[in-house]
């Protein structure tokens, strides 16, 4: 074990240093305070100052903390992410991993990487520093820990009922580096598919189902499919509010209330994933990072009540965020 791992069963490891779970207060699961990508051209989060007010309106919304689910390559900027966290007093895990192989261009270096390549990488910025890309000097170097934000959350990402050669490398990788830090990890699931199967790759490789949160999983909003993973123990990542285009909230209230009567309560976490400029109030659009705290737990403390939310928010995400090693 590393020394910069030393002391933190248990602990849950913040861009500005690491914390107890009870400490994090009203986690909101999944956003992005910074994210480029070919899939959404025109659509970048790359301003810091518009970022950081979109994030202290999430925090006015209500929430005390967040998970940025922005992995390698995407644009990430540790050190902004940390300044944010600083000026606004939110609680911010930043991610490592790598996500589905169309967010890369095609001749993309985390696309050819070795399993033992990312794995490297991604024990870096979990113990270390993050730093972007696979060159030896930014995998070599030893930035002074003070100085550098670290990651609290491992990612791999998954395409439409699909697992395809970078996705096995990407999750062999996040194996490695869980197995060493206990780090929790997070799957991106396209459409909420292939849930089952990617608990099954990841414990393959030596992750547990209740080290998992499955992102997107609300996209399929069935509760029985639902109530199925939590009884693996995975964590379910519900993060699909506002998107009327596909169906209304009240779906996704329905759905995650159903789950909890069937035993789900203790798995669910609730994020925004709202993901791009157009829809981020600071950017120009909307609706904005608050809409789930203004909008969204209202009515879900009125559909399944206060026990339920205080799951959700409080003691859900900090039983997934906390390292076990």
């Amino acid at each position: 074990m590393s020394d910069a791992m030393t002391g933190m069963r248990g602990q849950v490891r913040t861009v500005t240093g690491d914390v107890e779970p009870d400490a994090l207060g009203t986690v909101n699961y999944h956003e992005h305070l910074f994210q480029r990508s070919p899939l959404l051209p025109g659509d970048d989060l790359d301003d810091e100052d518009a970022s950081g007010r979109e994030a202290a309106e999430l925090r006015e919304s209500g929430f005390a903390a967040l998970v940025d689910a922005t992995p390698l390559g995407l644009g990430r900027r540790p050190d902004a992410i940390r300044r944010i966290s600083r000026a606004t007093g939110l609680t911010v895990v930043m991610t490592t991993g790598v996500h589905r192989r169309e967010h890369y261009a095609a001749d993309h270096p985390l696309l050819r990487a070795s399993e033992d390549e990312l794995a490297a990488a991604f024990h870096r910025d979990l113990t270390v520093g993050a730093a972007e890309g696979l060159s030896p000097a930014s995998l070599d170097s030893e930035p002074d820990q003070d100085a550098a934000p670290r990651a609290g959350v491992l990612k791999a990402g998954l395409g439409y009922w699909r697992i395809d050669d970078a996705a096995r490398r990407a999750i062999a990788a996040v194996g490695a580096a869980h197995r060493d830090t206990g780090a929790p990890v997070m799957v991106h699931l396209e459409h909420g598919s292939a849930a089952h199967e990617a608990l099954d790759a990841l414990a393959s490789v030596g992750v547990a189902a209740d080290r998992v949160a499955l992102a997107h999983v609300d996209r399929n909003p069935d509760p029985g499919l639902h109530a199925e993973l939590a009884a693996r123990g995975a964590f379910l990542g519900y993060d699909g509010a506002a998107r009327a285009r596909d169906w209304p909230d009240a779906v996704l209230i329905d759905c995650l209330t159903e789950t909890a009567r069937r035993g789900g309560a203790d798995r669910v976490l609730l994020g925004g994933d709202v993901a791009r400029a157009t829809r981020y109030r600071a950017y120009g659009g909307i609706p904005g990072l608050r809409y789930l705290g203004d909008r969204f737990v209202p009515r879900l403390r009125d559909a399944a009540g206060d026990d339920v939310v205080d799951r959700v928010l409080r003691r859900n995400p900090a039983a997934w965020l906390a390292w076990r090693v």
